[in-house]
């Protein structure tokens, strides 16, 4: 079984889906711990998603390049990984993820109080859709929920 979760890793992996081959990886790696392949290809998967997240954020795709940073933390993390011959560290990935959710907060504030609260609920979604532990973008899309709620329910013109 571990052989086919590898071989359906390295397809994925061919396809340009770094995260779809880690997930699939990390299931060969559970099946059958040490699996040689597996430890031969995780890494380079793992940078090449780390890539793809910058590359996305270079691009202006910041939904795309938080969630892939975001998985690279999380597999920064697995027996498999060996994050010492990385390029990066943890640290310097966890840093790109809070320079991005702090961008679009304020991004999302200063839209808040222009009146563009439709704009700054889709940048606090953004967060959440690569952080939901976000607390702050959490909070802040709850009370503008509630407040585009209220303007709908006001008569026009008012």
């Amino acid at each position: 079984m571990a052989d086919k979760l590898f071989a359906g890793g390295m397809k994925a992996l061919a396809e340009g889906g770094q995260e779809l081959a880690l997930e699939l990886f990390s299931e060969a790696w559970k099946e059958a711990p040490g699996h040689a392949g597996v430890a031969r290809e995780f890494d380079g998967a793992l940078i090449a998603l780390k890539k793809s997240g910058d590359a996305a954020y270079d691009q202006g795709k910041w939904e795309s390049a938080g969630k892939r940073w975001m998985e690279t933390l999380r597999f920064i993390t697995h027996p498999a990984a060996n994050a010492r011959g990385y390029p990066f560290t943890r640290g310097e990935v966890k840093a790109k993820v809070d320079r991005l959710s702090a961008s679009l907060m304020e991004k999302a504030l200063t839209e808040y109080r222009r009146g563009g609260v439709e704009s700054a609920i889709a940048d606090w979604k953004t967060i959440l859709s690569y952080d939901p532990s976000h607390e702050e973008a959490a909070q802040s899309l709850r009370t503008a929920l509630k407040q585009l709620e209220s303007l709908k329910k006001m008569p026009p013109g008012k």
